[in-house]
Parts: C-alpha cells; structure tokens; sequence
C-alpha cells in the first residue's frame, strides 16, 4: 500500500486462464463499438483498429494475471475538487501519474519473463492528445514503451474488476469525484507467476 495526501493506493491482483478470460469477458462487437466513439479511435497506436490479429495476439498466452490497482482519493481531493471540469483535471492528473510507475512496473515485468505481455489499464499517455503519429499515418514513436489496454481488445473491464478482482467500479458522478477509482491492467504469460505487482 502506498499512501499521499491525494490519495492511496492498494494493488489486487488474480489469475485465470486466457481462454475462460476470452469467453466469459470478450464481448468485441460491444466494447469496439464504445471505442469508434472516443476521439482517440484511429488516432492512437495503442488503440484500436489495430494492424495486428488481435485473437492471435491473445491466444498465444495460456495464462493471465489482472492487476488491480485500487486510487482511494483523500477526503481533502474530494471535497476540492467539486464540479465536472476539476473533477476531470484531477481525475486525469492522478490516473497519468498512477500509469506512469504501473506501465513502468509491466514493462519491467516483460523483461523478466520474456514470454509475456502487458496490457496497460487505458489509453496511451506518452503522447500529448491529439498528437499520435497514428493520426498522419506514421508509426508509433515509442513503441517499445505503449501496450493496447483489455478494454481496446474488447474486454469488459468493469465485470473483470468486480467478478475476478471483487472490487466495484466507481466514477464521477454530477461533479463529485469517486470514492476510489480502479485501474486494471493485464499480464499475459506462458508461465505462471508468483508475484505481480
């Protein structure tokens, strides 16, 4: 556990097969559908239409770990940041800061267990909004740093989360920020680990 004045932070984590992950969360029809209506869709590399077999992608891995990480917001952030637009401000800055040391941590995981992927938990932040290559048709210029998130391969995160990690999701709701907020990130392997994060 690791703990600020803005807020603290818990990690879960569990482990299921790739293929029971695929056929009781992979709804892709439905969650692509939701990711043809953000603004990052075709705009992002680490979002989709993606120029790989995303099923052979999957597939390849027998074994996954979901990582949880659990964003308990202090009282203080809560009771300062009232109103959509600082709710969304402060919702941004926690969760790229969060992502910061967690992507680090999965990528670090890869090279310890060479057979492996990570999924980060969301959209991609290297890039400025707005700025991917992606968008004018270049490639990716870190690729060695972005990894597509469960939700941008189809998965219903929010059902992971409570039924494989039993931890609700929460948002902000008519300016009021969340109790917590809950990252869930990935890590596909051949092998199965003892320790995650």
């Amino acid at each position: 556990m690791q703990t600020n004045n803005e807020y603290t932070l818990t990690h879960f984590s569990a482990k299921t097969g790739v293929k029971e992950l695929i056929q009781s969360y992979r709804d892709t029809e439905k969650f692509i559908a939701y990711c043809e209506k953000c603004n990052r869709y075709k705009a992002c590399w680490a979002c989709p239409p993606f120029d790989f077999n995303t099923d052979e992608y999957l597939t390849v891995y027998p074994v996954a770990h979901i990582i949880g990480t659990k964003i308990t917001l202090s009282k203080e952030i809560i009771n300062a940041y009232q109103g959509k637009e600082k709710c969304t401000q402060i919702s941004y800055k926690i969760i790229q800061k969060v992502r910061e040391d967690l992507d680090k941590k999965l990528l670090n995981l890869e090279q310890q267990h060479p057979e492996s992927k990570a999924f980060f938990a969301g959209t991609c932040h290297i890039c400025p909004i707005g700025s991917c290559k992606k968008i004018i048709g270049y490639p990716c210029i870190s690729p060695e740093k972005i990894r597509p998130s469960l939700e941008a391969l189809g998965f219903d995160v929010s059902k992971i989360s409570a039924e494989v990690l039993n931890i609700e999701m929460q948002w902000s709701h008519n300016g009021i920020l969340p109790e917590y907020f809950t990252l869930v990130s990935g890590f596909l392997t051949k092998e199965e680990i003892t320790s995650i994060i």
